[in-house]
């Protein structure tokens, strides 16, 4: 979870990378909670009783706009429409465009208005791999059946 980068400075937290990037749709964000405090930890979010700063999503780019800050992409995972906050070598040459099918890892930000946010950390053109999609909804859907279903019951 990070403050927005638009307009100026903005709050930062940070990255805890002990803690996994959930593979998400979309639309399961909106879902998650601010995590309860614990010390020493970095501001987190809370989902399926797992804490997480990181989402992983996939999806096809439905806009792309390169007219401020780094760039901003509008990904459609079939559930809901995510946008995407570029960061500097990430937009550099303006190499993504719509209809591209791409894999996202990157801080949730809880919305301020009524989509979710990523700030792209890492972004890969996966539109020459033929089975993405199907595969995409089995590993979402293997990873609810794995780890996040059984967060909260006990062992």
């Amino acid at each position: 979870m990070e403050g927005r980068a638009r307009g100026g400075a903005a709050p930062r937290t940070a990255m805890d990378y002990t803690l996994a990037a959930l593979k998400l749709f979309g639309s399961q964000l909106s879902g998650s909670t601010t995590a309860p405090d614990s010390e020493g930890s970095s501001a987190a979010l809370m989902l399926f009783n797992i804490r997480f700063q990181r989402a992983w999503i996939q999806g096809v780019i439905v806009h792309a706009d390169y007219s401020t800050d780094d760039g901003t992409l509008f990904l459609d995972d079939g559930s809901s429409v995510t946008e995407l906050l570029l960061q500097g070598d990430d937009a550099k040459g303006q190499p993504w465009r719509p209809g591209m099918y791409v894999l996202i890892i990157g801080a949730y930000i809880a919305p301020d208005g009524s989509r979710p946010t990523v700030k792209v950390h890492k972004i890969v053109d996966l539109s020459a791999q033929p089975n993405r999609e199907v595969m995409w909804y089995m590993e979402v859907a293997e990873a609810y059946d794995f780890f996040y279903a059984s967060a909260g019951s006990p062992s």
